[in-house]
């Protein structure tokens, strides 16, 4: 049974998504394009804590930082992964950043530029 535990755990912690895909989240109405990706949670306690406890998302999964839109404006979002979806089907992200990490957009995901691959 232990071994089972430990599949589970590797499974939360592999990443879904990679750099260019394009996802929406879950329950909040914005979608974006993963331009960075922390195999588990990387940024502060008072963000962590500014999340409502019941929808509060477990630290120990990947979080991916997104060149975010919603209907009024671009911003740069960060996010678990159980809280996205794919989203390339709705077409391209029109976040003014987008030209300076990405080339162009396939119809499923967006080719990062060679110069801002880590």
């Amino acid at each position: 049974m232990a071994g089972s535990m430990d599949k589970k755990e590797k499974l939360i912690k592999n990443p879904v998504y990679n750099i260019g895909d394009v996802v929406r989240h879950k329950h909040y109405p914005f979608r974006g394009v993963v331009f960075d990706v922390d195999p588990e949670f990387d940024n502060t306690e008072e963000w962590y804590n500014s999340i409502p406890a019941e929808i509060r998302p477990s630290r120990e999964q990947p979080f991916y930082h997104l060149l975010a839109e919603n209907e009024d404006s671009f911003y740069t979002a960060y996010v678990s992964q159980q809280n996205l979806i794919p989203d390339a089907d709705a077409g391209p992200i029109e976040h003014p950043d987008i030209t300076d990490m990405f080339d162009d957009f396939d119809g499923d995901r967006y080719t990062p530029r060679r110069f801002s691959i880590n």
